[in-house]
Parts: C-alpha cells; structure tokens; sequence
C-alpha cells in the first residue's frame, strides 16, 4: 500500500503544504531530505523513526 507524508499535519511557521505520495521507502526517503534541507532538521535515526510513525496509508484512487 502506498504511503503519504503530508506537512500540514505539522503546523510551523512555513505553513508548509507539501504532501509526498509513494512506496514507504521512497516517500521516508523524500519526507526526510525535505526536513532537513526545508525546515532545518538534522539527520538522525529518530528523525527517520517519528516521520515513519507519521506516515498514512494512501487513500485508494477512484476509477
């Protein structure tokens, strides 16, 4: 099942909208490098645990 990470779950001052869509490793990947180079997070490996905890199942698509 495809996975969501979606940064208005996460109030800031950015008012950040971006929302990333894929195969759970691809979008851990992306979500991470986005906290880091976006809003200033450091790498680690709870950065990489709290944004898997975050992730949403993706809403199946309509056809």
């Amino acid at each position: 099942m495809r996975k969501v990470a979606d940064c208005r779950q996460f109030p800031s001052e950015m008012n950040c909208t971006l929302t990333i869509s894929g195969e759970e490793d691809e979008v851990l990947r992306a979500a991470t490098e986005h906290a880091i180079s976006v809003h200033g997070h450091n790498d680690s490996p709870q950065l990489r645990e709290d944004i898997r905890r975050f992730l949403k199942d993706e809403a199946p698509a309509h056809v």
